[in-house]
Order: structure tokens, then C-alpha cells, then sequence
């Protein structure tokens, strides 16, 4: 059974004859056990992750304005 999906620390390519994106990732099973494979991905849902991780990169931006103006106080 899957625990939990990390994103590798490598670049992700693009094959423009197949139009996909690949990003390496690792699978984590919950007997410890890690196996790497990659992440396929068609233009569509690259455009859809990039607006989501932009919104999760603000969002945390944000937050960490606000507690460094809570800190201050």
C-alpha cells in the first residue's frame, strides 16, 4: 500500500512529440519500502498545477507576512 508521493529534486522535462510533461517522483510504501518512477502529465494538467502551486505559493507568502506582522507586535 502507497503512504505518500515525494517530488524528486531534479528538473522535470518536457517531450514535445508526445506532449507530456515528466516530473520525477518517488513512491513511499508504508512497509518503508521507496521506489522511483515519474509523474506523466498532458499540457492541460501542467497548466492546471502551475495556477494551483502558483495559488499554494502565495498563499504561502502570505501567511508568512501575516505571522511575521504578528510577531512584531
Amino acid at each position: 500500500m502507497i503512504s505518500h508521493i515525494t517530488v524528486d529534486r531534479r528538473d522535470a522535462t518536457y517531450d514535445h512529440h508526445a506532449e507530456q510533461a515528466v516530473l520525477p517522483v518517488t513512491v513511499h510504501h508504508r512497509d518503508g519500502r521507496t521506489e522511483p518512477t515519474r509523474l506523466v502529465m498532458d499540457p492541460g494538467q501542467v497548466e492546471l498545477y502551475f495556477l494551483q502551486l502558483g495559488r499554494l505559493i502565495d498563499t504561502r507568502a502570505e501567511e508568512r507576512r501575516r505571522c511575521g506582522e504578528l510577531a512584531g507586535m
